[in-house]
């Protein structure tokens, strides 16, 4: 029972948790990094299609990265905390 005690105080103890990014902004970084999808699925539109894709793996790349942290911004503004 000592040990349950010992670690109750120091919970007590600790800070709340505070989150590096302030809740009150992750709509607007939603709408930004998932803006971003589109801005750069024009990328793959507008240019002529070339036989080695060396230059569109690394912006598929960035536009998917941004996707998913867009997706996980919008459902933490949303109220899903994943």
């Amino acid at each position: 029972m000592a040990d349950y005690e010992a670690m109750k105080a120091l919970h007590e103890s600790l800070p709340p948790f505070k989150p590096i990014i302030n809740v009150a902004l992750l709509p607007y970084l939603a709408f930004i990094l998932l803006s971003s999808i589109f801005a750069l699925g024009f990328y793959f539109t507008t240019l002529p299609k070339s036989t080695v894709p060396t230059r569109e793996i690394p912006v598929a790349v960035l536009a998917s990265v941004l996707g998913g942290f867009g997706v996980v911004a919008l459902f933490c503004s949303v109220g899903v905390y994943v």
